[in-house]
């Protein structure tokens, strides 16, 4: 077996709330595969997104180890696990952040110039991923002159935009209608198959996470494999 693009190992997160400490990662253990899409589900408060964040090295865990295609990245300073997230990480959320006062092929062009790509080269990508995602009549358009679906979608391309080796989403289809919350999925899905990334996807759709290669639950602070049926 090829080595893991994201590998956990005895994880750990412990919040202080006025009920005293919330444990909500107790030693949980994690490996993706190269090009493998897993679903994560779990009861809200479980702890989903922040198994998110510290595998996106955007929150420091009080224990554990996250090693990035071999790289242990859980000591290292935050110009170094920023310079990682560049080049490695791809994020999608519940709520798409998107620059309201650019258009759909600026929000993603944006990302790829900050990481040095020329403006023309970013463009053309940008044109490309969104023509994927079947928004080719909307690379003009501003987030508010798109539905909520379509602005997703956006927030997917713009995720993928610097072709990053790990996906990380946290409930991306969490804000939409039962038939938009399909679309962008599948949208998703397709465009993270096609890409050959590894990804890791937080839902509460059961019915969406059986597409994907495997499950993980996230109950009581650890990770349980679901069996498939």
């Amino acid at each position: 077996m090829s080595e893991p693009v994201l590998s956990i190992r005895g994880l750990k997160r412990t919040y202080v709330t006025g009920a005293g400490p919330l444990t909500v990662l107790d030693g949980v253990d994690l490996d993706i595969q190269p090009g493998e899409i897993v679903g994560l589900v779990g009861p809200s408060g479980s702890g989903k997104s922040s198994l998110l964040h510290a595998a996106g090295l955007l929150e420091h865990p009080d224990a554990g180890r996250i090693t990035v295609l071999g790289r242990d990245c859980s000591d290292l300073p935050e110009r170094q696990r920023t310079r990682v997230r560049l080049a490695t990480v791809g994020f999608v959320y519940q709520f798409h952040h998107l620059l309201p006062e650019f258009s759909a092929l600026d929000n993603v062009a944006l990302p790829q110039m900050i990481a040095g790509t020329t403006q023309k080269a970013a463009r053309a990508r940008a044109e490309d991923l969104l023509g994927q995602l079947g928004l080719a009549a909307r690379v003009h358009h501003q987030p508010a002159q798109m539905s909520g679906g379509e602005q997703q979608r956006v927030a997917i391309a713009r995720a993928l935009a610097n072709a990053p080796r790990l996906l990380l989403a946290d409930e991306p289809t969490g804000n939409l209608d039962p038939h938009t919350s399909i679309t962008v999925f599948e949208n998703l899905y397709g465009l993270a198959r096609r890409t050959g990334v590894a990804a890791l996807i937080a839902t509460h759709n059961l019915e969406l996470a059986r597409h994907m290669d495997r499950v993980v639950t996230l109950k009581d602070g650890r990770l349980e494999e679901q069996v498939r049926t």
